[in-house]
């Protein structure tokens, strides 16, 4: 089979709005993502005997199942346990990513406290900060520059893992792509187009944070 460029144009359009929604499922899911991993992983670090089994028990479920499987469970099963529940594909794709980055950035939480010498908390307590502050002004402002290449690297994983979402008929661009070539055959093309946007987005996606980097001095 020839490579033909004629089938691709045509296709450009559908596609990127695939990679629009790719995008929104990416950008809000991480969103709340960073909402749920810094709650879990302060409760690891600094949080009493519940919260840290709780935020433990939570990260340990989600990071030992595969998001096809938590995505299915959100979309088919929930419905079906609780029948007064309806969640819409995008709904579904975006709360799966939620959770899913939200534990793994959870424990790159902990582990960016955990970077933070001591010696800044001790100071923070020694000026008269109490240790919510010393957290809230002192750890964290650090802890954060030091998750930043992390939490992007977490963002590149979450705009590939919706990729996944194909099983739930999530308008994202794989899907776009799958239903082009569901009509005209040409899958190397099409494929090749769908595989190029990702770089495209990914690698913009680096420079960005390459110059996040340079600008907030990571330590």
């Amino acid at each position: 089979m020839q490579f033909d460029w004629s089938v691709i144009w045509p296709a450009i359009p559908i596609l990127l709005d695939g990679a629009k929604m790719t995008l929104w499922i990416s950008i809000l899911g991480l969103a709340g993502g960073i909402i749920i991993g810094l709650l879990a992983g302060l409760a690891r670090t600094y949080g009493g005997w519940i919260a840290n089994h709780v935020a433990l028990i939570f990260i340990e479920i989600i990071r030992g199942t595969p998001i096809v499987v938590q995505v299915m469970y959100i979309y088919f099963a929930l419905p079906m346990a609780f029948p007064d529940i309806r969640i819409d594909t995008f709904t579904a794709a975006v709360i799966t990513i939620m959770i899913n980055s939200g534990a793994y950035i959870a424990e790159i939480t902990r582990g960016s406290v955990l970077s933070i010498h001591k010696g800044f908390s001790e100071a923070g307590l020694a000026l008269g900060l109490s240790r919510r502050e010393t957290i809230r002004h002192v750890i964290m402002p650090l802890a954060l520059r030091r998750m930043l290449p992390a939490l992007g690297n977490q963002l590149i994983i979450s705009i590939k893992d919706t990729s996944l979402f194909i099983v739930i008929g999530a308008a994202e661009l794989t899907r776009s792509g799958q239903e082009i070539i569901a009509g005209n055959f040409r899958a190397l093309e099409i494929w090749t187009a769908v595989g190029v946007i990702y770089l495209i987005i990914t690698q913009v996606l680096n420079i960005v944070l390459r110059i996040l980097e340079r600008r907030m001095k990571i330590l």
